[in-house]
């Protein structure tokens, strides 16, 4: 389809609040590419959120949105889709509101396999509310409530969605944005519940206190720790890899979606009381 990116923006809710540097912006953008190259027509996408940086997305987006309380994006994402199958629920998140306060949601979710495609934004710290580590903050970072170091093992999210059951699992990086949008669109077209980690870079929050506050190191540092399936094929030993991620198309495999195994339910339900 190809519009002018603005088409699907509220212009009148600019200029936007992420920091300079920030990688949600590019995450922003890939989503908007990814919906253009699907030619979804804008009446047929939600856009549901919670709290958090990545979770004013919504804000600006011209579809059916929705910025819910912190954590709760899921659910409310669920009932829509429960409402209305025919529609195209996005829940934009990151990854506090995933994972955090959001995490029985987001485990349910995955095993039950609604057809919703959750975008993590995981930029490793809880950036709106003051630098908080998060549950991805990486073991030995620092952040305003770690000042000496994070003590706690930090969340894999593409392995936690792979083991509660959802269908579609990616890993994308801002700095590889045109295989994010390649990511994003697999999920939006997946029959269940997709996710797409995105590993954000937050210099304000995150890089200030780990000796990275250029957001170019940042960047820099998600080319260089991550690889793709192809690359670890010509890696001469397991060492090459060792403290690095493997990003692309993780886990795929269709199971039944649950809004129709509901249907099913419903239809079974009927033909028996009718007889």
């Amino acid at each position: 389809m190809s519009h002018d990116l603005t088409y699907y923006l509220r212009m009148n809710k600019m200029p936007h609040i992420f920091c300079p540097g920030c990688g949600h912006g590019i995450a922003m953008g890939c989503i908007l590419r990814a919906i253009d190259k699907e030619e979804l027509d804008k009446n047929e996408v939600v856009v549901v959120s919670g709290i958090g940086c990545s979770s004013r997305i919504p804000g600006y987006l011209d579809f059916n949105t929705l910025h819910t309380t912190h954590g709760r994006a899921i659910p409310f994402a669920t009932g829509i889709k429960m409402a209305r199958p025919d529609l195209k629920v996005i829940v934009v998140s990151g990854d506090g509101d995933a994972t955090a306060i959001g995490g029985n949601h987001f485990i349910h979710a995955c095993r039950r396999n609604i057809d919703i495609s959750l975008f993590v934004l995981n930029n490793n710290i809880y950036g709106m509310t003051g630098g908080q580590y998060s549950p991805t903050t990486f073991l030995g970072a620092r952040a305003t409530t770690a000042p000496y170091g994070n003590i706690d093992p930090e969340f894999d999210i593409a392995g936690l969605a792979v083991a509660a059951g959802a269908s579609y699992v990616a890993r994308a990086t801002a700095y590889h944005a045109l295989q994010m949008v390649k990511l994003m669109r697999d999920a939006i077209r997946n029959k269940g519940f997709s996710v797409v980690e995105v590993m954000s870079q937050c210099p304000t929050y995150y890089g200030r206190r780990n000796r990275m506050a250029d957001p170019v190191d940042m960047i820099n540092w998600q080319k260089e720790k991550t690889y793709t399936e192809a690359e670890a094929k010509k890696a001469e030993s397991p060492e090459e890899l060792e403290g690095k991620f493997l990003r692309g198309v993780i886990h795929h495999k269709e199971r039944a979606e649950y809004c129709e195994r509901y249907q099913e339910l419903i239809d079974r339900v009927r033909g028996v009381e009718e007889k």
